[in-house]
Parts: structure tokens; C-alpha cells; sequence
């Protein structure tokens, strides 16, 4: 039982062996004595550690005070966090709506582009059929010319290569 523990055995390491505790009790057995110091203060303030503070020796209050100071430097530590995060968000959203108005334009340059090309492949195809076209004229011009050359020309077996055989 850990009641009958004497507060003189030193061989078992008696953590309650000290001036609060001369009888032997441990703090369980007496419950009147440890909730009287909690029931005693009562502010009314909405922090806790306040009240705790003033009622524990020098080292637990600082210990205390540091704990204090701790929450309220992670509480504007989580503060900051989420103010950076929401601009962070806020530049996302600035950077996609700048992107889409981009892309829109990038878009409508790239079907300008699509349509002047088409004109100009059209345009070009057009071109190559009549340049065809004008070079079968040319031939068929050259042709003309040179029948009307050789025709103009008296008639002379040495105009024609074939002809250039002598009869016999």
C-alpha cells in the first residue's frame, strides 16, 4: 500500500518525504489541504494563468509567465502565418487571373495569325496555279514565235536538220 509508506524511509526514494508531509501522508490523503489553494483565488479574468501566478512560489510563476508569453507569441506567430498565407493566396489569384487574360489574348493573336495565314496560303496557291498558267502561255507564245520565225525564213533545207541530206 502506498499509504504506509513512512516519510523517513530514505532507502525508497520517498518523493513525500519532506516538511508538508512529517505524518507520512501522501498528497491523495490529504485532499482538503491541496484544493483549498485552488478554490481560494477567483478574479474573474477570463486567463487562467493569472490567477495561477500569484498563488504558485518564484519559479513556477516564471515558468508560468513563460508559458504565457509562449501562447501569445504562437498565437501571432499562427497570426502572421495565416496573414501570409492569405496574401500568398491572394497573389495566386492575381498571378492566374493575369495568366487567363494573357492566354485570352495570346489566343485571339494565335487565331489572327491562323486566319492571315490561311489568307496568305490561299493567296500563295492562287499565285503558283496562275504562274502555271502563264508559263504555259509563254510556252505556247514561244511556240508561235518560232514557227512564225521559221516560217518567214525561205524555205531551205539547211533550216531543218533532218534535211540536210544530200539526194542522190
Amino acid at each position: 500500500m502506498l499509504s504506509a509508506i513512512s516519510a523517513s524511509d530514505a532507502l525508497l526514494g520517498n518523493p513525500f518525504a519532506s516538511s508538508a508531509f512529517d505524518g507520512g501522508f501522501p498528497p491523495w490523503d490529504c485532499t482538503d489541504f491541496f484544493f483549498a489553494a485552488i478554490n481560494t483565488s477567483s478574479s474573474g479574468s477570463d486567463d487562467p494563468n493569472e490567477n495561477n501566478a500569484k498563488e504558485k512560489p518564484g519559479s513556477e510563476a516564471v515558468m508560468d509567465e513563460r508559458k504565457r508569453r509562449r501562447k501569445i507569441s504562437n498565437r501571432e506567430s499562427a497570426r502572421r502565418s495565416r496573414m501570409r498565407k492569405q496574401r500568398h493566396l491572394e497573389n495566386l489569384r492575381n498571378q492566374l487571373k493575369a495568366s487567363r487574360v494573357e492566354n485570352r489574348e495570346l489566343n485571339n493573336r494565335l487565331q489572327l495569325m491562323v486566319h492571315h495565314f490561311n489568307r496568305v496560303r490561299t493567296e500563295n496557291d492562287w499565285l503558283r496555279s496562275e504562274r502555271t498558267l502563264l508559263r504555259q502561255k509563254l510556252s505556247y507564245m514561244t511556240q508561235i514565235l518560232l514557227f512564225q520565225q521559221l516560217r518567214q525564213q525561205p524555205f531551205s533545207s539547211s533550216a531543218w536538220p533532218c534535211n540536210n541530206v544530200t539526194p542522190q
